[in-house]
């Protein structure tokens, strides 16, 4: 009985270890079905929320994207712009310097044999002696080294900023010395290098020459201010065109200090166009001209526009029978 009931005992330890071990099992199962799908939610939720976060992250990437776009080609058009204009600046550098060096060149080989012979065919022309007299002598046959051989006279004047703001009262001296050396002339007239008249009342006449007259000139140069593009041509134009007569003897002087346009060649070229020789060696009006150093004041680099100035009104005078002065020094009394 005892070895029956032992056997029974054990039977039923090993029927409740069973049974404990399939509730544990089912225990489980029921335990991760229940808290499987909350699992799963929160996962799905969290993956929402990801790739939301990373589709606004992308949307503003390509916005800063599309912008920075934009403004690189927008800086792209102007570094082409601006090499360009950096081109064109170059090219233009390049033509001046190559006007001023065969200017140079040519002045340098035959500027002073020809302007000595022009000053000795102008020292005593016949419009001199009907303004002087044969037997008159002159203490100065020349002003600032242009001579006297006319009896019409057109000033030509620059007006720009640059000439009125340093250099007007030195302009003013140069401008009295030349009327003070002619006792008197048979016409006058005054514009600026745009080709503007100073007296508008006397547009393409003469103005007559007496004491009151030029008196009133200097007055009314003092503050005469007109628009300029520093380039003499219109103004030359302009005189030639409108005052060239085959009986009168006519001289320009050219006052100024710089010269803006584009080529000098063109310049030179137009005027022999215009001022066309009347006989070998002699055009219809004479041109002179007197430079005043205000851009050499300036650092070297900013003297370009005064350089051509010179290389331009050398090259003028020399081809139109006149002379070119250029000052050194625009302030006056120097």
């Amino acid at each position: 009985m005892r070895k029956r009931r032992e056997q029974e005992q054990f039977n039923m330890s090993f029927l409740d270890v069973i049974c404990c071990g399939f509730g544990a099992i089912v225990l489980l199962l029921m335990i991760a079905k229940t808290t499987e799908p909350i699992a799963i939610e929160r996962a799905e939720i969290n993956l929402e929320g990801q790739l939301k976060n990373l589709q606004q992250q992308l949307f503003s990437l390509r916005g800063e994207t599309a912008v920075l776009n934009r403004d690189l080609d927008a800086k792209h058009e102007q570094l082409s712009e601006e090499k360009k204009r950096i081109a064109i600046l170059k090219s233009k550098l390049e033509q001046v310097r190559a006007d001023y060096a065969r200017m140079a060149a040519a002045a340098s080989t035959e500027g002073t044999r020809r302007g000595e012979l022009y000053l000795a065919l102008q020292t005593l022309t016949e419009e001199m002696e009907r303004l002087l007299g044969r037997q008159h002598q002159r203490q100065n046959s020349v002003i600032g080294g242009i001579p006297v051989d006319s009896e019409y006279i057109i000033f030509i004047i620059d007006t720009s900023g640059s000439m009125f703001n340093y250099s007007w009262e030195r302009m003013l001296e140069e401008l009295v010395a030349t009327l003070q050396i002619y006792p008197q002339v048979k016409g006058i007239q005054i514009m600026n290098d745009m080709g503007d008249y100073m007296f508008p009342n006397y547009r393409g006449e003469w103005i007559p020459d007496t004491p009151g007259r030029r008196d009133i000139i200097i007055k009314r140069l003092r503050s005469w201010n007109p628009f300029s593009n520093s380039s003499p041509v219109e103004g030359i134009q302009k005189a030639v065109r409108s005052f060239y007569d085959p009986g009168k003897k006519i001289s320009l002087y050219v006052m100024g200090d710089e010269f803006t346009g584009q080529s000098i060649e063109t310049v030179v070229n137009t005027v022999d166009r215009l001022n066309k020789e009347r006989r070998p060696g002699e055009r219809m009006v004479r041109i002179h001209a007197v430079g005043f150093p205000v851009q050499f004041a300036r650092p070297p680099h900013l003297q370009t526009t005064g350089i051509r100035f010179a290389a331009l009104m050398r090259e003028l005078t020399y081809r139109n029978g006149g002379t070119f002065v250029g000052l050194n020094d625009y302030r006056p009394g120097k």
